[in-house]
């Protein structure tokens, strides 16, 4: 019967949906699922204020003589941000349903459903579920596409990687909306931080979506080219193939566009040879994509895999949550650097964006004669801010900063100076994973004891299991690439000053300024962050959740399937859509053995080379040859199993 109510109501919501585009009313439906719908057993609470990163509660037993805040700090203008649980539930509302306007990026020039995938393949694919829920969508093709040396079929089912809780309408984290007649979708951050439990089907907050199919979702439409930056083409001269189509360069002369079909093809392999569960949040003309991180965030600062947001709100969790919108979904939002940074000219970057942009209105024609900027400036909603998204210039726009190394700040109209971006981190840092882990057997204190002895506590120290610093990439031994990520943003990089919390945006003339902190930064530290002088570094990763985070290291190479004789590496387990297992691939992190056949397998797939995923380094074994037992090694794993909270 459940089946039958699930059917008719999927029918019902096709048929609103339909109602909705022939009536030309505006739609937007995101789903948010109810605390019982969670398998999330525990959160945690803070009343108070953050200033800068310092927590200054409100009750008695942590009053502002225990902390180094005054009392005239908790203002606005000294950058005080006041939490409750209104705003912490804000927060939860913008994770769930919150694009900032990326369905425009994603649709319109994209085309994210316009390709292979096609709405109604979505939609016929939810149906098929019965109400069901799902880990993994499959999404039949629309119709063949050759990515490579490789024609997927028509009627071809793909393993997207979009989870759907039961009884909902659409994948967690991917928004439905109508405007301007037509239907698009987009992304909030509940698609990749969020997850369905396979065993459940309940949601659980917090944790990655760790299959998660955004190589081959962008691969497969039409203008995955907007996506470039985040490939290997650096010389844009390699794709021209006509010398006439060309464009009127920032400085007044001419310079040609690359070829749309050819430059489409080999960013189409690129970014199809993500493994799942990664994406590449850095536009550095180099495929290096990370492993999606969980976002078990209290205490587990700096964020990002080189600990690159370090300042600001929350100890640099805002800084991240508006890196993600206002960079990795709007990649027109870099046009302003893109000459300093990649030696592109802005006008031939927006032009190659939106040369072949899915929709027609988007799509700029060099024949025209018009600049591309002109020409967006024409078609975009946000002409004040570059992109499409729903930003803001901080005061030292265009140059960047350390708390927005994007250059813009994220933020939707009718709110408060990064009040969004705030809430999330408000509420992030309540987030605590099931409390139950799922394949432990135990948390024994001969588990915590071989922690010790093994050395563990050195780096993974503290409240969230790490000393929240960057350690060099030739210490860890692991693979380079992403940690030279940030080292050409410095060229343009100013002291970060943003807007009081208080200020209303539009951004009114006249807004008061306040200079981020930067005081207590350790430049040893930093230098690391940004590649100074050295190769990088990758930060200490806390340990809260590790049940499920699965497969490991910042480029996810640690993977181990159920069997872990053949379930091996990225083409063991995710590329034959098999879930990493915690429990085996932490076994790889600290067996040598396991882990050298991990690397092995990986080295098998040339394409995981290709985009620098190889599962090594972080040598540091638990195993025979460092004198550790097989019982020892296993009761480790238990231990690292069952961190699931932290003292509040």
């Amino acid at each position: 019967m459940k089946k039958r109510w699930w059917i008719v109501g999927s029918i019902v919501f096709v048929g609103i949906i339909a109602v909705v585009v022939l009536s030309q009313l505006e739609f937007e439906y995101a789903y948010i699922p109810d605390e019982s719908e969670l398998l999330n057993d525990q959160r945690g609470f803070f009343d108070g204020y953050d200033v800068w990163g310092e927590r200054v509660p409100l009750d008695e037993s942590a009053s502002l003589a225990h902390s180094n805040i005054d009392s005239h700090q908790l203002s606005p203008d000294e950058g005080a941000v006041r939490v409750d649980e209104e705003f912490i539930q804000f927060g939860r509302e913008q994770f769930y349903k919150e694009t900032f306007n990326n369905e425009e990026y994603m649709t319109d020039v994209l085309g994210v459903i316009d390709g292979g995938i096609t709405l109604p393949k979505m939609m016929k694919a939810l149906i098929k579920l019965r109400g069901q829920g799902t880990n993994n969508l499959q999404v039949e093709l629309d119709k063949d596409v050759t990515i490579g040396d490789k024609t997927y079929k028509k009627g071809e089912l793909i393993d997207t990687g979009l989870d759907v809780p039961k009884g909902a309408y659409t994948p967690l984290g991917m928004p439905v909306s109508y405007s301007k007649g037509k239907v698009r979708v987009g992304a909030s951050c509940a698609s990749c931080h969020a997850t369905v439990d396979r065993d459940t089907g309940k949601v659980v907050e917090g944790a990655p979506n760790n299959n998660f199919n955004a190589g081959m979702l962008l691969a497969l439409a039409p203008n995955t080219t907007a996506f470039f930056p985040n490939t290997e083409v650096e010389v844009l001269e390699a794709y021209i193939n006509d010398q006439k189509r060309t464009v009127k360069t920032s400085k007044g002369g001419d310079e040609p566009l690359p070829d749309p079909e050819k430059i489409e093809a080999d960013v189409d392999q690129t970014i199809a040879s993500w493994p799942k569960g990664t994406f590449d949040s850095t536009i550095d003309l180099e495929s290096n994509p990370t492993q999606i991180p969980d976002s078990f965030t209290l205490e587990d600062h700096p964020y990002g895999w080189n600990g690159f947001a370090t300042i600001g709100p929350f100890k640099g969790l805002s800084s991240l949550n508006n890196n993600v919108h206002a960079q990795n979904s709007d990649l027109l939002a870099q046009y302003e650097q893109s000459n300093e940074l990649f030696d592109i000219d802005k006008e031939v970057y927006i032009g190659t964006i939106l040369q072949n942009a899915a929709d027609e209105e988007h799509r700029y024609d060099p024949q025209s004669g018009e600049k591309p900027s002109e020409f967006f400036a024409k078609v975009d909603d946000t002409p004040e801010v570059p992109g499409v998204n729903e930003m803001v210039k901080p005061p030292h726009f265009p140059k960047i900063s350390l708390f927005s190394p994007n250059g813009t700040v994220i933020n939707s109209p009718g709110y408060h100076f990064g009040e969004q971006i705030n809430a999330l981190s408000a509420y992030q840092n309540t987030l605590r994973p099931p409390s139950q882990a799922r394949g432990a057997e135990s948390s024994s204190l001969e588990g915590e004891r071989v922690f010790n002895e093994a050395g563990c506590a050195s780096c993974h120290a503290g409240e969230a299991y790490t000393n929240n610093q960057v350690i060099p990439v030739d210490e860890l031994k692991t693979e380079k690439s992403r940690a030279k990520a940030f080292r050409d943003t410095v060229k343009i990089m100013e002291e970060p000053w943003v807007y009081t919390p208080d200020t209303p945006v539009p951004i009114p003339n006249g807004a008061k300024k306040i200079k981020v902190p930067t005081d207590k930064l350790d430049r040893e530290q930093l230098n690391l962050t940004l590649a100074q002088g050295n190769e990088g570094g990758y930060k200490v990763k806390g340990l809260i959740g590790l049940a499920w985070s699965p497969p490991y290291l910042h480029d996810g190479g640690v993977s181990v399937g159920p069997d872990e004789s053949k379930d091996l590496g990225i083409p063991g387990t995710l590329r034959k859509a098999i879930d990493p297992d915690a429990r085996n691939s932490l076994r790889a992190l600290v067996d040598r053995n396991l882990r050298q056949k991990v690397i092995e397998a990986n080295k098998q797939d040339p394409s995981l080379q290709h985009v620098h995923v190889t599962g090594e380094g972080h040598e540091y074994w638990v195993d025979e040859k460092a004198g550790f037992t097989e019982a020892e090694r296993e009761a480790l794993i238990d231990y690292l199993m069952t961190r699931t909270s932290i003292e509040e």
